[in-house]
């Protein structure tokens, strides 16, 4: 039986879905703030998570960058507000694997669930491989030709970040954004730095810089 977290602080919703998914077999469990899905999430195994992004305490896109953060590929589907559009897209670049704008038909939910959750099945594997490289998700660490590098949590941070979005040039805020997630008062000059000493241990080729774009991993220079 397939575990699903279901994270909504709006209990007619929750009550709804949890009654569609339990028909189809899913054990259903809710966690009706961002604080409790946060935790839930990093520390308990699930099949799939539904995750509406407007939650007290803590907001759902933060929920899920922390939960990428920290190497939970877990696959989301997020819940957003129709016609809010920002939200989709930023929940996409966040790390989301399909997103559902409320008011949804239930049975799109569920189609929606059962594709991610086929999808995830599919990838087999913990690992992102970039050439030489291999990104280890589950064991958080990085293998370059077969040898294990000791990185920092922060150059972990950077390098599976990059990896997950492997041919996609990703902007320097952004990047910033998730790698320094709760830090405050971090500008540009340090993720130089972090970006130089990590080329020093992966390779001086393994992150292209675009200037004026950002950085890139697993593209053309």
């Amino acid at each position: 039986m397939t575990r699903v977290l279901l994270v909504e602080d709006d209990d007619r919703i929750a009550r709804d879905i949890n009654h569609a998914l339990a028909a189809q077999g899913f054990l259903v469990e809710r966690a009706r703030d961002g604080d409790e899905a946060w935790f839930l999430g990093d520390t308990e195994d699930y099949g799939a998570i539904v995750l509406d992004l407007g939650l007290p305490k803590l907001d759902g896109l933060s929920v899920l960058k922390r939960w990428r953060l920290n190497g939970r590929s877990t696959p989301v589907i997020v819940l957003t507000a129709r016609g809010a559009w920002n939200e989709r897209v930023e929940g996409i670049d966040a790390g989301a694997d399909d997103y559902l704008a409320k008011p949804f038909q239930m049975e799109e939910l569920l189609a929606r669930l059962r594709s991610v959750l086929r999808r995830h099945a599919g990838k087999g594997t913990s690992h992102i491989v970039i050439g030489d490289l291999i990104v280890d998700e589950k064991l958080m660490r990085v293998v370059v030709r077969g040898v294990p590098i000791a990185l920092t949590a922060l150059e972990y941070r950077l390098v599976a970040y990059l990896a997950r979005h492997a041919g996609r040039v990703v902007p320097q805020h952004e990047l910033m954004e998730h790698v320094y997630a709760q830090e405050d008062s971090v500008d540009g000059n340090a993720l130089e730095v972090l970006i130089t000493r990590t080329r020093r241990k992966i390779g001086s080729n393994a992150i292209t810089t675009r200037r004026g774009f950002g950085y890139l991993m697993g593209g053309d220079a």
